[in-house]
């Protein structure tokens, strides 16, 4: 989770080493002491979920092709170095190459972990043009890692491009899972955890992001309900809170997340213009998901659009009715007057003409 506008930050190391009793091996369940008097010999022992199954695996067809390499997407932590896996650090240390989003930030957790592999950047800015030169690559047998500064590739990072041309070039695609900032989040917010809509960042200039936002409000009103994420600058913050709150309603409920799993980490929740005024006078730090609860159940107001657009179309044209209407409800008059005009059509040619 990056944002080229925002710096990055040094990750911190786990609050407290987690312990963990040794798994038991496979040859514990034949201990003799399972069978002495008063047990139940004849009680299966309780199956572990993580165990492999030879037998069953040699059932499943390769999903890899021989001679040919393996694409991995490999989670990384979103600030706490602890939650690095084991599993992450050796298909890294195995990888013929990593791609980092920027080789500087990655460089910390690798030497934190001794991975020496090589790294290359795979950035918005050259993935597509790089693209050819490592399918080829994977198609020659390389095993290639893709990482973030923080979190889980593709998703509001780069990498998708080369994802999909992998897909279609018959490349082994595959993935490490682990942390996320969207997610974490939403289980911290209180808010409804499904359906959600992660959209990233916002554009950063004020028009274009409202505009956005206005979009998200239509669908609602189109029926959409669901607690909608995004990531954002410190420095944007406070605005992008106020311009929820003008859109949303100043009384929808939110939630501001900030340096998930960190040292400082802070969850803020609370109607999103309380939040918008306290961000207005408090300077947040650090990276930051904000969420936004779905609509009341009675105000997607898909219904009220409708009605008051049937109602200017009895005397005003499709044009002006959407104008009307989209300027009382504060919604793009270009989705309106799509909408107006698809009830004209449904009404008839003279109400279409009109």
């Amino acid at each position: 989770m990056t944002d080229s506008s925002s710096s990055s930050l040094p990750f911190h190391a786990p609050h407290e080493a987690a312990s963990f009793s040794p798994a038991p091996s496979s040859h514990s369940r034949a201990d003799p002491a399972r069978h002495a008097p008063g047990t139940h010999e004849d009680t299966p022992p309780a199956e572990d979920p993580f165990e492999t199954h030879a037998e069953e695996e040699d059932d499943i067809p390769p999903t890899g092709h021989p001679g040919r390499g393996v694409l991995t997407l490999v989670s990384t932590p979103i600030g706490n170095l602890g939650d690095f896996s084991d599993r992450a650090a050796t298909t890294l240390a195995e990888a013929d190459l990593i791609l980092c989003e920027d080789t500087r930030t990655s460089a910390r957790l690798l030497i934190a972990r001794g991975i020496t592999t090589r790294t290359e950047p795979l950035h918005d800015h050259n993935e597509q043009q790089r693209i050819p030169a490592l399918i080829g690559q994977l198609e020659r047998g390389r095993r290639i890692a893709i990482i973030s500064d923080a979190g889980t590739p593709l998703l509001s990072d780069p990498g998708f491009r080369l994802a999909r041309a992998a897909i279609a070039a018959d490349i082994t695609l595959t993935a490490v899972p682990g942390p996320n900032a969207a997610i974490t989040a939403l289980t911290l917010s209180g808010l409804p955890p499904h359906p959600f809509m992660f959209s990233g960042f916002l554009p950063p200039r004020t028009a274009a992001r409202r505009e956005g936002l206005a979009r998200l409000r239509a669908a609602e009103q189109a029926g959409l309900s669901a607690t909608l994420i995004w990531h954002e600058a410190p420095h944007r913050l406070a605005e992008m809170l106020a311009d929820l709150a003008d859109i949303f309603g100043a009384d929808r409920p939110a939630a501001v997340a900030r340096e998930l799993t960190k040292r400082f980490e802070e969850v803020r929740r609370g109607p999103v213009g309380t939040l918008a005024a306290w961000y207005a006078d408090y300077r947040a730090r650090g990276e930051i998901t904000v969420l936004l609860g779905p609509p009341a159940e009675d105000d997607t107001g898909a219904d009220d659009l409708d009605d008051r657009l049937r109602a200017a179309l009895t005397t005003l044209s499709v044009k002006d009715a959407a104008a009307l209407v989209a300027g009382a409800i504060n919604l793009p008059r270009r989705t309106v007057y799509a909408r107006a005009l698809e009830l004209a059509r449904e009404a008839g040619p003279d109400e279409q003409h009109r």
